[in-house]
C-alpha cells in the first residue's frame, strides 16, 4: 500500500469491502440455516489466521474503523469479522446475503434490485474520521465490485446520498503488509 493512500485512509471517510477469510472446501447446503454453521462453509484455520492478521494489520497500520462493522449472516463472515475486530464489535446485516445470492440464477429485475441497494450502501458517508467495514462475499464476474480472493479489500469512496462512490483501490491481505509503507 503506498503512503498516500494509506495516509488518506487514517484520515477516514472510506468503506473497506472485504471477503471473508478462506472457507472449507466444499459447497453451502441448498438451505442454508443462519443459525446452524453446519449447514454453512466455514472459515478454515488459514481463514481464521487470515481475519486475525486483517485486524492486526488495520490496527497496525492506525486505520480508523466505525464500529459495528458489518457482516453477512454466513457464519464464515461473522467469523472473521469477529477475529478481526473483536465478538462485539460486529452487527449482522442480512442484506449481505442478497450478493451471496446474486451468483444464483436471479432474475435480472431481482439482481438490479440488489445492485440499487448496493450502491445506496456504498454511497454513504462514514462517521467523520473512520473507515466503515463490510464483511460478506465476493461477486460474479463483471457484477457489482467483481469477483473478490480471500480477505481482498475494494476500497471505496462514497460521495453521498445519490451521487455513487468511487474504487479507489483493490488491496490483498499480502498488500497491507507493513513492508509496503
Amino acid at each position: 500500500m503506498n503512503k498516500s493512500l494509506l495516509n488518506s485512509l487514517r484520515k477516514g471517510g472510506f468503506i473497506f469491502y472485504t471477503k471473508h477469510g478462506e472457507a472449507t472446501v466444499g459447497s453451502d447446503l441448498p438451505y442454508i440455516n443462519f443459525q446452524d454453521c453446519l449447514t454453512q462453509r466455514n472459515l478454515s484455520e488459514m481463514g481464521r489466521k487470515q481475519a486475525i492478521y486483517y485486524g492486526e494489520m488495520l490496527r497496525y497500520l492506525q486505520i480508523p474503523i466505525e464500529y459495528p462493522v458489518s457482516a453477512s449472516p454466513f457464519c464464515r463472515a461473522i467469523e472473521t469479522a469477529q477475529l478481526a475486530f473483536g465478538s462485539g464489535n460486529v452487527q449482522v446485516n442480512p442484506f449481505w446475503f442478497e450478493i451471496y445470492r446474486l451468483s444464483d440464477n436471479l432474475p435480472i429485475k431481482d439482481r438490479q434490485t440488489t445492485i440499487n441497494n448496493l450502491t445506496s450502501v456504498l454511497e454513504k458517508i462514514p462517521e467523520e474520521g473512520k473507515n466503515k467495514v463490510i464483511i460478506a462475499h465476493s461477486f460474479p464476474e463483471g457484477v457489482g465490485l467483481g469477483q473478490l480472493s480471500d480477505m481482498e479489500t475494494v476500497i471505496i469512496k462514497p460521495r453521498g446520498k445519490g451521487n455513487g462512490y468511487e474504487v479507489v483501490s483493490q488491496l490483498s491481505l499480502a498488500d497491507l503488509s507493513p513492508l509496503d509503507t
